[in-house]
């Protein structure tokens, strides 16, 4: 928790990455994490594959699939990220579906969370009244961060209710479409920017969806503490391989 609220407190415009754990190869998982802190990122979203991914574009669902063949699991995933913390001082946050959580069991899940050093998750499905009656404690009492997204969609009523029971950043999602890269944003997606910045919420938002290169970056976060890239950094794994990482993080902040 402290982590992710230190990084958010920066005087800097934060890059997070997403990749999918187990790929493109089982092992890759914290040989890319250790690879994007050495090269500058400043939060790691590491995805946790499902076989029914609602937000995923073609890219990140691709990756999902992969990840499950090479034999990803929630446990290969905890085993692998065991020791991270002796290498790795970013924030780590485990974005994925509730269902796998659900099946290791919620508190069992958090406890391991805990004990490995992630930081947050942020987890699509899971609404956020059931979280809020449900989890929240829980979550808490392993000092994990819960990230919810809005999106254009999301009523102000919403926004300042998820604002009231978040402690870390929001996700702000560009568009209300799957993740993908795009060319730029336009009108309407400047104008939802331009109205969240007005309601003064008390959590500093980070945009996901849609962002790829240098001049997405800078254009999501005039309006915004972070940006998040996901697919463009997946499909760049894809098509160079582990050892390309400060190739493409170099391309979006310079």
């Amino acid at each position: 928790m402290k982590r992710i609220q230190t990084k958010l407190a920066e005087d800097k415009k934060l890059l997070s990455i997403y990749f999918t754990a187990g790929y493109p190869n089982i092992d890759d998982t914290a040989t890319i994490i250790e690879n994007l802190e050495k090269n500058g990122v400043d939060m790691i979203e590491i995805g946790l594959p499902f076989s029914d991914p609602l937000a995923d574009g073609p890219t990140i669902q691709a990756s999902s699939t992969a990840a499950l063949k090479n034999g990803m699991t929630t446990e290969v995933l905890f085993e692998q990220l065991k020791d991270i913390r002796k290498t790795v001082n970013i924030p780590l946050i485990i974005m994925g579906y509730f269902n796998p959580m659900f099946q290791y069991g919620v508190e069992a899940f958090c406890k391991k969370c805990q004990e490995i050093g992630i930081d947050g998750l942020i987890i699509p499905d899971l609404p956020v009244d059931v979280y809020h009656e449900e989890y929240q404690a829980i979550f808490e009492k392993y000092g994990l961060i819960n990230v919810f997204l809005i999106t254009p969609q999301t009523s102000d009523e919403r926004i300042h209710y998820i604002d009231s029971i978040s402690n870390g950043f929001i996700y702000m999602v560009s568009s209300a479409s799957t993740t993908g890269a795009q060319s730029g944003f336009g009108s309407v997606q400047t104008e939802y920017f331009e109205r969240i910045g007005k309601m003064s919420l008390k959590n500093p938002q980070v945009i996901g969806f849609g962002i790829s290169n240098n001049e997405t970056f800078t254009q999501a976060t005039q309006y915004a503490k972070g940006a998040i890239i996901g697919s463009a950094f997946v499909k760049h794994v894809t098509n160079n391989g582990v050892d390309s990482i400060d190739t493409f993080v170099k391309s979006i902040l310079n």
